[in-house]
């Protein structure tokens, strides 16, 4: 079901790769151990533990996201900072995020909750403090292209605002 709020998903899609490996050495595993259907409980054992991973590791980030949907997004901003200095902590998962959690994101969970933050300050009228935090996404990732793109439509809006100002006069 759509939430109606923009939700930006980008698939890297080499890294599909090692996890297609992974559940190729499952494969292999059960059926060494000739366990019946082995492609059926490696398929399984692989969701298992990707949601499983997910569930657990990215709990601020998930509670982000639900937060974010419902249009709650005081707490959405709580949630995306902590899962940002979790991530910040703890690099090494963020850094092997398709091989840990299975995840497929061609953007960094640390990249995707500093975006939040800015598009959350966004929402709440904090217009300053989206323009630093989507200039902070760029100081930490020079080429989220989201960023620009939101810069630059935070500068075409200031530029058309002024122009309009400049013609009531």
């Amino acid at each position: 079901m759509a939430s109606g709020k923009p939700i930006v998903r980008q698939v890297a899609w080499l890294s599909l790769m090692p996890q297609m490996l992974v559940l190729a050495v499952l494969i292999a595993v059960f059926t060494a151990l000739e366990i019946e259907e082995p492609v059926i409980i490696s398929v399984f054992v692989y969701l298992i533990y990707s949601i499983g991973s997910r569930y657990l590791i990215s709990i601020s980030h998930r509670k982000g996201i639900s937060a974010f949907k419902q249009g709650d997004y005081t707490s959405a901003l709580q949630n995306f900072e902590e899962s940002y200095k979790f991530f910040q902590k703890y690099r090494w998962i963020d850094k092997w995020r398709f091989l840990i959690l299975l995840s497929s994101s061609k953007i960094s969970y640390r990249e995707m909750a500093l975006l939040n933050i800015a598009f959350c300050y966004s929402q709440l009228g904090e217009g300053v403090k989206s323009k630093q935090s989507y200039e902070k996404v760029l100081i930490h990732f020079p080429d989220s292209q989201m960023a620009v793109a939101a810069l630059n439509m935070i500068d075409a809006v200031a530029k058309n605002t002024e122009q309009g100002n400049a013609a009531d006069i």
